[in-house]
């Protein structure tokens, strides 16, 4: 018996006093997913991965806004939409402690505003994201001149550049012909 005593005193305390002291993790330990919106560019990527659909995005075109928006309660801490976000604008925290007492804290939001297209005004984009293309091209070498030609690409909506397109060709005297094959019968 006495032999039993000396071998648990030479083994120590098993066991984390845990709620009364801190607890020690790993590094890697994935926890809550935090968003820096000042890098944020409203993508959608992190939406999209996200399996356990924690994070939505909304775009309510008569707010001119697009919402951002995770609900701490359905993630599973995965890991995807870091690993998707271009900007690294999201990351996982090694924060793990989560409880609350209102259901409303364990939303997180954010706001970006859209871009409206220069022809017909509606917004289509957000602002961020049109900044971001303009910031990548020039940081690939594109002149500033030929950025400022480009302008009118990135402040179109996809609807407006499909009608300058489809008007271009009309002026040149171009049409398109749809050739529909007929069904052939043995």
């Amino acid at each position: 018996m006495l032999k039993l005593f000396k071998t648990i005193l030479k083994a120590g305390e098993p066991t984390v006093k845990y709620p009364f002291a801190p607890l020690e993790i790993s590094p890697d330990f994935r926890g809550r997913p935090e968003l820096n919106p000042e890098q944020c560019i409203a993508c959608a990527a992190c939406t999209m991965a996200c399996p356990a659909n924690a994070l939505t995005m909304e775009t309510h075109p008569e707010k001119d806004e697009r919402l951002w928006q995770l609900f701490i309660g359905r993630c599973i801490f995965c890991g995807r939409c870091e690993e998707v976000c271009p900007t690294k604008a999201i990351r996982l925290t090694n924060d793990f402690e989560l409880a609350v007492t209102n259901k409303a804290d364990l939303y997180v939001k954010a706001v970006f505003r859209l871009q409206h297209c220069e022809v017909c005004q509606q917004p289509f984009t957000p602002e961020k994201s049109a900044h971001y293309a303009v910031e990548l091209l020039r940081q690939s070498g594109v002149s500033d001149e030929a950025l400022a030609s480009m302008k009118s690409q990135f402040t179109t909506c996809p609807a407006c550049k499909r009608k300058q397109t489809v008007g271009r060709h009309d002026q040149q005297g171009l049409s398109f012909n749809v050739v529909e094959k007929a069904d052939e019968r043995v």
